[in-house]
């Protein structure tokens, strides 16, 4: 079709930056328009009202998203105290309202019941799936469905500054926390309510907002520009051990054949080519033979110097 843009077979890694108002999935989308990607996904999804690190990821480098996806996240969270909501976040319909007669010491006292291992309940607006359906469906039909508490990690938990009736956590917390119920629950300790004003991703496992860039400061690059931001494959994978194969078992491989390995048992690998190329990743058995579990396909474009 006549002014139809080809979309590219592009493999990496962006760092976005996301505005305040957007989904995840709008972000992504403009995203991938923008690198004229055909395959883009993104590795851990942030609210509209939240702002920060959504690392979105090109071609071959969605295949590799599970480790992000399961690592742990830090945010900066300003919290309203004295108003609850119906989703415990700005967006929601307010619920209660009560007077906020809290010290800065009260909260910080408070905030030792959410650090460590904990049982966290998850807000009743949520995409957490109930017998297909997501949470959110069930709670704007009116239908209360029990939220049965989940294991969750709260790794660090600090008070950033109060003011009135306002204040600001850092946290650092594993897959599948809910801010929005840390707020809501302080919020209940405190006796006053409370609700997620605003809340900002600044790291997610060893990626910070350093590496990250704005949809806007990508409109404003040519493409090499920002193909040039691009980080290359194997950047989500760089805390496992790597290891390279000869070029006559590399083929093997990539046609997801199981190679012998002389080297310790681990459980996962980062599979390379002699000369440094990710070829995917891989299993070592016990047997000492690499089993593919993700491997590299086909021909696929890489910016230069990021191969």
């Amino acid at each position: 079709m006549q002014g139809r843009r080809i979309k590219r077979p592009v493999s990496g890694v962006l760092m976005l930056d996301k505005a305040r108002g957007a989904s995840s999935n709008a972000a992504l989308q403009q995203a991938k328009r923008l690198y004229q990607a055909a395959k883009a996904g993104h590795a851990g999804t942030l609210d509209p009202l939240a702002t920060g690190l959504l690392p979105v990821l090109f071609g071959e480098a969605t295949k590799f998203s599970s480790d992000l996806l399961d690592a742990d996240k830090t945010y900066v969270a300003e919290l309203r105290l004295g108003i609850s909501t119906a989703t415990a976040d700005a967006e929601g319909e307010v619920i209660a309202t009560r007077a906020v007669k809290v010290s800065a010491d009260q909260i910080a006292a408070a905030l030792a019941n959410f650090r460590g291992d904990i049982l966290q309940t998850p807000p009743l607006y949520s995409a957490l799936k109930h017998a297909g359906k997501p949470m959110y469906a069930y709670a704007r039909a009116g239908i209360n469905i029990e939220q049965v508490p989940r294991p969750v990690s709260i790794h660090a938990l600090e008070l950033q500054w109060f003011e009135g009736e306002r204040l600001a956590l850092t946290v650092c917390c594993s897959k599948g926390t809910y801010i929005r119920s840390i707020a809501h629950d302080l919020g209940e300790m405190l006796g006053c309510g409370a609700h997620l004003a605003a809340l900002r991703r600044t790291a997610a496992g060893r990626f910070g907002l350093d590496c990250a860039h704005t949809l806007e400061q990508l409109e404003a690059l040519p493409l090499s520009g920002r193909d040039a931001l691009l980080l290359p494959l194997d950047a989500l994978l760089q805390n496992l051990p790597e290891v390279r194969l000869a070029p006559e078992l590399q083929a093997r491989f990539l046609q997801g054949q199981a190679v012998a390995w002389n080297g310790p048992p681990e459980a996962r690998v980062r599979v390379c080519a002699a000369g440094g190329g990710l070829l995917g990743v891989g299993e070592v058995d016990s047997d000492g033979l690499i089993r593919p579990r993700r491997v590299i396909a086909g021909q696929h474009y890489l910016p230069a110097g990021k191969k």
